[in-house]
C-alpha cells in the first residue's frame, strides 16, 4: 500500500484488468501511475487524495483488476481483502468498459449482492462512438438501479460528475450490511451472463448486429495476423527483435552528448585544483564514476518507452497468448510472460507482478527465474562489454549481438525453469485466462512523460548506490599512498589492491586479476557499479579522449595482466558477459524474492545458485575460448 487512509470518505475503484481504472484514479488524485494493457500491473492497491478542483477532499483507492469477488490468485486476494476488511470504503466505484458490458457488468453485481453501494464509471465511450453506435446509459442505471456515469479515460471528461454522484451515494442515509458473496456456482454465473447479455443488447443501439459490435473490427483483423500459429510467433519474434536491437543504435547520438559532458565536467573539476586531493575526490571519484554508468541512461530510456509502447498499443496481451504454449513446456504458463518481460526492466517490479499467477508452483518457478532475465541494471555492462568486442564496427552488430544477449537470457532462463520444475510438485491445476484489450493508438504524451518516469525512478534508486560504492572506490584506490604522484603506483599499492589480491586465484581461470575481480565484488551490490569500478580502477580521465567511455575502452585495451599478457581479450570479456547474464548480483532482489516466496532458503538458494553456475560456466567459456583461439 502507497500510503494509509486518512480521515474522511473512502471510495474504491474496482475493476477488471483493462477497463481503465488507474486512468480514472489518476485523474482523481492527480497521480501518474502508469496504466498497461494487461493483467498484473497493479499488484498492491493504492490511496490518494481527490484533487481541490472536486470539491471537499475524499480517499481513492486504486485495486489491482479482477474479474471476480471470488478470489482465484493473490492479486485478486489483495482487492478482496482491501474491500472486506482493511479499508471499509463507503461507495465502490465499478469501472466498466463501455465495449465489454455484458461481461463487465458480473462484478457490479456481486458487488450489489454483497451489499455495497455502487457507482458505474463507464469507460471506452470514445469507442463505443467509434463503433457508430450509442449506449443508453439512463435505462442502464435503471436497469441496475444504482448510478451509472460516462468517463472520458483521455481528456478526464465525466470525472467531476462522477464525484458529485460518489459523494451523494455516501450521503445517503442507511446501513449496508457487507457479505461476501455465497452461492455463486457455475450455473449462476451463466444465468447472470445470458442475463447481462440480453440487458447489453437492450441498452447498445447500433445499426450492426450486436455480436458485431462486441469485437472491434480493427482489432479482429489485426489479431488474424498476430495471433496467427505462425505469422503470430514470426511477428512477435520481429517486434521483440526491433525493440532490443535499437536499444543500441537509437541511443548512439544521446549517449555520446551525455558521455561527453561528464568527461567535459570531470577535466574542468580536475583543473580547479591541479595535484590536489579534493580536485581528485571530485573529478575521479564523484563526476567519474556517476558519468561511467549514467552515460547508459539513452539506453535504458529507450527500453521503457518500446515496453509503453507495446504495453498501451495492447499487444502485450497478445504475446502473452503467443508464449503461453512454449512457457508450458518449461511448467509455466502465459501469465508468467508478463513478470519475465518486466524482468528485462527491472527485477523488482517483475516479482511483484508475478502475484497475478494463481499457481504456487507456477509462481515460485517464476520469481526463480526472473532474476536470469537481462534487468537494465545490465545494459551498462553490456554496452560496455560489447563496445569493446565491436569496436569501429557498424552500430548494426553490438546491436544485433545485444538482442542475442537478451534471447540467450531467455533460453538460460527456460533452462532453469526446466530444471528447477522437476523439484516442485505439481499439486494444483494450471489455468490461463487472459483479456485481450482492443488495440488503441498509443498517446505520444502518455507515452514519454511514463517513460521518463521510469527512467527517473531507476536512476534516483541507482543514483545514491553508485555514488557510495564510487567514493568507496576511490577512497581504497586514493589511500594509504595518496601523495604518490605515480598513479599506477598508487592504485598498485592501495587499500583495494590489497582486498582485491586476495580473490585473484579465483579470478585467474575467468582471465581476470585483482582489478576486474574487485569490480565484480562491488558489482554485488548493484551491478552498473561495475562499470563505475572500472573507469576508478583504470584511472580513465585521459585529456587526450574525447569521451569518459572512450577513454575507459582505451584503459581496458591497454590493461595487462601479471604475465603481461592483455588483460582483457574476447574471451576474458566473454566470460565477464556469461557472469553477468547468470549471476544474482542485486542485493534489492534478493530483498524482493524473499518477501514474494516467504523464504530466506529461496532468496539464499537463487543467491548461490545463480552465482556458482555463472562462475563455472564463465570460466568454461574463458577456457574454451581460448583453447580454439
Amino acid at each position: 500500500m502507497h500510503s494509509s487512509l486518512s480521515p474522511g470518505p473512502v471510495g474504491a475503484l474496482v475493476g477488471p484488468p483493462n477497463a481503465g481504472k488507474t486512468t480514472l484514479y489518476n485523474w482523481l488524485t492527480g497521480s501518474s501511475f502508469a496504466t498497461v494493457n494487461y493483467p498484473g500491473s497493479t499488484v498492491e492497491y493504492s490511496v490518494g487524495q481527490t484533487l481541490d478542483v472536486y470539491g471537499e477532499r475524499m480517499a481513492a483507492i486504486d485495486t489491482p483488476g479482477i474479474y471476480s469477488l471470488i478470489p482465484k490468485s493473490p492479486e485478486e486476494k489483495v482487492t478482496v481483502d482491501a474491500l472486506f476488511t482493511k479499508t471499509n470504503p463507503e461507495v465502490v466505484v465499478a469501472v466498466v468498459d463501455a465495449t465489454q458490458l455484458s461481461r463487465h457488468l458480473l462484478l457490479v453485481r456481486q458487488l450489489l449482492d454483497s451489499g455495497f453501494r455502487v457507482v458505474v464509471a463507464l469507460t471506452m465511450m470514445d469507442l463505443v462512438k467509434k463503433k457508430g453506435a450509442t449506449l443508453d446509459i439512463q435505462t442502464l442505471a435503471q436497469s441496475l438501479q444504482v448510478p451509472v456515469v460516462a468517463i472520458d479515460g483521455r481528456l478526464g471528461g465525466g470525472v467531476k460528475e462522477l464525484v458529485d454522484v460518489m459523494r451523494a451515494e455516501i450521503a445517503r442515509k442507511g446501513e449496508t450490511g457487507l457479505r461476501k458473496p455465497a452461492g455463486w456456482n457455475d450455473e449462476k454465473i451463466e444465468a447472470m451472463h445470458r442475463d447481462l447479455a440480453r440487458l447489453a443488447e437492450s441498452v447498445i443501439h447500433t445499426d450492426k448486429p450486436i455480436s458485431v459490435f462486441r469485437v472491434d473490427e480493427q482489432t479482429a483483423k489485426l489479431d488474424s495476423v498476430l495471433l496467427h500459429p505462425v505469422w503470430g510467433l514470426l511477428t512477435f519474434v520481429l517486434i521483440m527483435g526491433t525493440l532490443f536491437s535499437s536499444i543500441y543504435w537509437m541511443a548512439a547520438p544521446l549517449m555520446d552528448f551525455v558521455d561527453g559532458g561528464f568527461s567535459s565536467a570531470a577535466d574542468w573539476a580536475a583543473g580547479l585544483g591541479e595535484g590536489t586531493l579534493w580536485a581528485n575526490f571530485l573529478s575521479k571519484g564523484v563526476i567519474t564514476g556517476l558519468g561511467a554508468v549514467l552515460v547508459f541512461v539513452p539506453q535504458i530510456f529507450i527500453l521503457f518507452l518500446g515496453m509503453i509502447l507495446l504495453e498501451d498499443w495492447g499487444y502485450l496481451a497478445r504475446a502473452a497468448t503467443i508464449i503461453d504454449r512454449p512457457l508450458s513446456k518449461i511448467g509455466l504458463n502465459g501469465r508468467s510472460f508478463v513478470p519475465l518481460l518486466s524482468g528485462y526492466a527491472c527485477a523488482i517490479p517483475a516479482m511483484m507482478a508475478a502475484r497475478t499467477i494463481s499457481s504456487k508452483r507456477e509462481r515460485l518457478l517464476t520469481l526463480f527465474v526472473i532474476p536470469l532475465m537481462s534487468c537494465s541494471a545490465r545494459l551498462p555492462v553490456y554496452a560496455l562489454l560489447l563496445a569493446y568486442l565491436f569496436q569501429d564496427a557498424p552500430a548494426w552488430q553490438p546491436g544485433l549481438a545485444l538482442l542475442g544477449l537478451y534471447v540467450l537470457s531467455m533460453v538460460i532462463g527456460a533452462a532453469a525453469a526446466t530444471i528447477a520444475s522437476r523439484f516442485y510438485k505439481q499439486d494444483e491445476s494450471s489455468w490461463f485466462m487472459m483479456e485481450l484489450p482492443v488495440y488503441r493508438r498509443p498517446v505520444l504524451s502518455h507515452v514519454l512523460r511514463n517513460a521518463f518516469r521510469r527512467t527517473s525512478s531507476y536512476v534516483r534508486k541507482a543514483g545514491p548506490a553508485i555514488l557510495i560504492l564510487s567514493l568507496i572506490i576511490w577512497a581504497g584506490t586514493t589511500f594509504p599512498n595518496y601523495q604518490v604522484a605515480d598513479e599506477n603506483q598508487r592504485i598498485s599499492t592501495s587499500y583495494a589492491a590489497s582486498a582485491g589480491r586476495a580473490i585473484e586465484p579465483l579470478m585467474e581461470p575467468m582471465g581476470g586479476d585483482w582489478r576486474v575481480g574487485l569490480s565484480l565484488i562491488a558489482a554485488f551490490a548493484a551491478r552498473e557499479v561495475f562499470v563505475a569500478a572500472l573507469a576508478l580502477i583504470f584511472n580513465v580521465t585521459d585529456p587526450d579522449e574525447e569521451s569518459m567511455q572512450n577513454s575507459l575502452l582505451t584503459s581496458m585495451k591497454a590493461a595487462t595482466g601479471p604475465s603481461g599478457a592483455p588483460l582483457f581479450t574476447p574471451a576474458s570479456v566473454l566470460g565477464l558477459i556469461v557472469f553477468f547474464m547468470i549471476a544474482l548480483q542485486c542485493l534489492s532482489t534478493v530483498a524482493v524474492a524473499r518477501k514474494e516466496s516467504g523464504s530466506w532458503k529461496f532468496a539464499a538458494l537463487q543467491v548461490v545458485l545463480f552465482t556458482a553456475a555463472a562462475y563455472v560456466v564463465a570460466v568454461a567459456v574463458v577456457q574454451t575460448v581460448k583453447l580454439f583461439s
